[in-house]
């Protein structure tokens, strides 16, 4: 079973639903993508399960991802978005979970205005919550590895993914893998309740398919986590190849990789971590 760990569906921004005001440039596509239209391009590609992540322009709404895993429960799950810097919402952690199809929540700290929070004691409160009530996160965290590193020492029962291997790429702008970051994403495998989203990873080559220049990055970070703890994912609709191709780049470019790591890679990982059962 393919699960990709990582795609956003979201709807038009209208006066009945608006986006984030001033967000609009940051959408992905010129047209929305909803959870049809992505079950066809899974068809196409070869997955058959998602995790559904609503994307910030939408601002912190769950009800699409939420629908979709309610309308095919077999198909999809979400990891939903939550305001953390407001300490109202510690109210929802503990009864998150109930909401169907719901298994987590996703966080970034990507943005300056994101990562002063981590500094400044803002959502200081949210991590021995999220741990009391079980849920796992999954979290852009780039460059704050050293304050991840610190959370998920100090709350062993919390289970942290680190998206996109904590990297994070502006449209147009050039980008380059930094090596110690790198090499310190590998040493927090240390922790066992540290795990690593191989996901959008074509974005930060800069070769056309099948990518050789991350192949190294790739084999890092499984070679640390282990095939159990490394998730793929595709982040689709930001992909500069196929959905197909982002896929491919794991099952037939990687040869190092046995049959049995790509079926922890590609999908039985991330469900026994995230508890997606079915």
């Amino acid at each position: 079973m393919i699960v990709d760990a990582q795609v956003h569906i979201w709807a038009a921004d209208t006066p009945e639903r608006p986006w984030v005001p001033g967000q609009a440039a940051r959408a992905h596509r010129p047209v929305p993508l909803s959870h049809e239209g992505l079950l066809q391009e899974m068809a196409q590609a070869g997955v058959d399960r998602a995790i559904l992540v609503p994307p910030s322009y939408e601002g912190d709404r769950n009800d699409l991802v939420l629908a979709a895993a309610r309308a095919h429960p077999d198909r999809f799950a979400a990891m939903g978005r939550l305001p953390i810097e407001d300490r109202r919402s510690e109210a929802q952690l503990a009864r998150w979970r109930e909401q169907p199809g719901m298994l987590g929540l996703r966080l970034t700290f990507h943005l300056p205005q994101q990562r002063r929070w981590l500094e400044d004691g803002t959502v200081d409160w949210f991590w021995p919550a999220a741990e009391k009530a079980g849920l796992p996160l999954m979290i852009l965290p780039t460059g704050s590895l050293p304050a991840m590193r610190d959370i998920a020492t100090r709350h062993p029962g919390l289970r942290i993914v680190i998206d996109h291997c904590s990297m994070h790429r502006v449209a147009g702008h050039p980008f380059r893998i930094d090596p110690a970051e790198m090499d310190y994403l590998a040493a927090m495998a240390e922790l066992p309740n540290v795990a690593v989203k191989l996901s959008a990873l074509p974005l930060f080559s800069n070769e056309p398919y099948p990518f050789r220049d991350i192949h190294g990055l790739i084999r890092q970070m499984v070679q640390a986590y282990g095939p159990r703890r490394s998730f793929w994912g595709s982040d689709m609709t930001r992909l500069p190849c196929t959905y197909r191709q982002c896929l491919t780049l794991f099952t037939e470019e990687l040869p190092w990789l046995s049959e049995d790591d790509k079926a922890w890679i590609l999908g039985r990982g991330l469900c026994e971590w995230l508890g997606w059962r079915g």
